[in-house]
């Protein structure tokens, strides 16, 4: 270290350069160097016999302690197993020792392996059947990241011989299963391989459930542990379709776990099929809501007009301004008009037919819905936020209370009316006032998200209202009945569907003991029990029915809390990756 002059080097790197540990693997390395230079090669190749020849002469000799002690360590294991692996070393004797073949070997015996895995927490992820003309028990299937697959020594198709020493010959699929449940640490399989070695080269497929599947329900899975159950709207990751009625798949929330049966595309289709043909015929929905909405028709007819005329004047100059950078912004689609038509939306034969195969037979055609991960670039178009929820829980003044954070980036769509202009309103702030047949033709050619009729005017958010405000760069927030999902769910507008849900009716009971609904006949009317449990019932058929459609649930039991998690919710579906259907990038890559 002379050659280091102190006051030239940092003081830091002259005291690494001192320390003792290093000094010390600077001479292992000089000292190794060395030794591989020499190229050494042992002194002897039977180092085992050497030390016999002096455990038997210790013996001989005078019994000292020092003889004793050295008898003692030479005659250890740890000593004997050092000198095997050196005389092993020495000789270059690396081939294990394999028994000779037997002699005269029939032609037509069958090659047998012999498979030991050993048990741990992990599933062994294979399933076994009998084969239905020899009657033999075979691997039927070899589950994906099972402890059976990653030891890559158990195939579909293998034969099995014995289990645990154990000749499965005559034995039920059951009996089998049962040796194999009572074994501990290791399963030792005797085995004919399969002829056939499917080699699999399927693309991962990415999938968003569209119903509930339970495995333990189901009488024609083939393994019911074997199973994978999952909830609609759940995203699954299919790593084996080999089978056409039986998928293997892993839920994207778990990756690390072994994957599990689900049903195909096919099964599920076939299943659904079964079940229309088993059960009566129920009317369907649309018609059921026609004739409810005939039916409050008719009530409606015995109200006083002129109580609801008073309400309409009260809520006709709700609009609320917002004054920022010297200009004025109006938020629109908050009249009550607009919210009550959408309660009796009388839909034309022409839109409910359309509604109907979108919302049951498509449903029913895809139970499976093919997904991926979308990242919105900085210069796409933001993406469409659509507020969900039943009437009461408090979409309304929450879809307010985000538009008046930052009216600026935040905008409601402007909806469409057929009513006459008032002498205050300015068309396309309030309304985009329209005649009726401008508003219908509208509607044929499915320009409406949704629309309905209140005091014989027609009210409607269309396609183009939304469309203008994206146009724009801002982030446009609309809440849609349930029914529109189907018309939204676009390449275009990318739609990202928050739920809001209520909390428990005793729960709302506290938080609502101030809140007022708006109805047809009040303008202010209390929460009754009744109202409430009404809205839980609501909201828990919305799920049912629409639950695989919703990225996000909002549980409203604090408004101001429910209002923050909007707004992150927001935040990620415009700068997060997010699960959407395959469809909308690549009809979009089309465009």
């Amino acid at each position: 270290m002379n050659f280091f002059d102190k006051k030239d080097i940092d003081g830091v790197l002259y005291e690494l350069l001192r320390s003792p540990w290093l000094q010390a693997l600077l001479k292992v390395y000089e000292c190794l160097h060395q030794y591989t230079k020499r190229r050494p090669v042992p002194f002897l190749s039977q180092a085992q016999e050497l030390m016999h020849e002096v455990v038997e002469l210790l013996h001989r000799g005078q019994q000292s302690p020092e003889m004793k002690e050295l008898r003692q360590l030479l005659q250890g294991s740890h000593f004997k197993a050092l000198l095997l692996a050196h005389d092993t070393v020495a000789q270059k004797d690396f081939e294990p020792m394999l028994p000779p073949l037997t002699e005269n070997l029939p032609e037509n015996e069958e090659a047998m392996r012999i498979v030991c895995l050993v048990k741990n927490n992990q599933p062994l992820g294979a399933t076994i059947k009998r084969h239905e003309l020899t009657g033999d028990i075979t691997v039927a299937r070899v589950i994906h990241g099972g402890l059976a697959d990653k030891s890559a020594l158990l195939y579909a198709g293998d034969k099995l011989v014995e289990v645990n020493g154990i000749p499965v010959e005559g034995l039920e699929p059951e009996q089998v299963i049962h040796i194999l449940a009572l074994s501990r640490s290791t399963i030792m399989f005797k085995l004919i391989p399969g002829s056939d070695r499917i080699i699999s080269n399927q693309t991962t497929l990415y999938v968003r459930a569209m119903r509930d599947y339970c495995p333990r329900q189901d009488p024609l899975i083939p393994c019911v542990d074997a199973g994978l159950p999952f909830k609609k709207g759940e995203i699954l990751q299919i790593v084996d379709q080999k089978d056409i009625l039986w998928w293997q798949a892993r839920k994207v929330s778990n990756l690390k776990a072994c994957a599990g049966l689900i049903p195909s595309n096919h099964l599920m289709k076939r299943k659904q099929r079964e079940f229309w043909w088993t059960h009566p015929f129920h009317p369907h929905s649309c018609l059921q809501s026609t004739n409810m909405n005939i039916a409050e028709e008719e009530d409606d007819m015995q109200i006083d007009e002129k109580c609801v005329e008073t309400d309409e004047e009260t809520f006709e100059s709700e609009e609320e301004e917002f004054i920022g950078s010297g200009q004025p912004v109006f938020i629109t689609g908050f009249r009550r008009s607009m919210r009550l038509c959408r309660r009796k939306c009388n839909y034309s034969h022409l839109a409910c037919q359309s509604h109907c195969l979108n919302s049951c037979y498509g449903a029913v055609a895809a139970p499976y819905e093919e997904v991926v991960r979308y990242q919105r670039e900085p210069g796409d178009r933001n993406r469409l936020i659509v507020l969900i929820g039943p009437s009461g829980v408090g979409v309304n003044e929450l879809r307010r209370q985000l538009i008046g954070i930052n009216p600026h980036l935040f905008r409601n769509a402007v909806p469409h009316t057929t009513r006459a202009q008032k002498s205050y309103e300015e068309n396309g702030r309030e309304y985009h006032y329209v005649p009726k047949e401008t508003f219908e033709n509208m509607v044929y050619n499915y320009r409406m998200l949704e629309y309905g009729e209140y005091k014989g005017h027609l009210y409607g958010t269309s396609i183009d209202a939304v469309h203008a405000v994206l146009d724009e760069g801002k982030i446009c927030i609309v809440d849609l009945e349930p029914y529109s999902i189907q018309f939204v769910r676009t390449h275009e507008l990318k739609p990202y569907i928050i739920f809001i849900k209520p909390p428990s009716v005793s729960c709302m009971k506290q938080t609502r003991k101030n809140a007022r609904i708006i109805t047809d006949y009040y303008v202010n009317m209390k929460f009754k029990e009744e109202d409430l449990q009404e809205m839980e019932e609501s909201a828990k058929k919305m799920e049912t029915q629409f639950g695989q459609f919703f990225d996000q649930v909002i549980v409203n039991d604090n408004l101001q809390e429910a209002c923050l998690q909007l707004v992150s919710a927001v935040h990620q579906a415009q700068n997060e990756p997010q699960w959407v259907p395959a469809t909308w990038i690549c009809s979009g890559s089309q465009d």
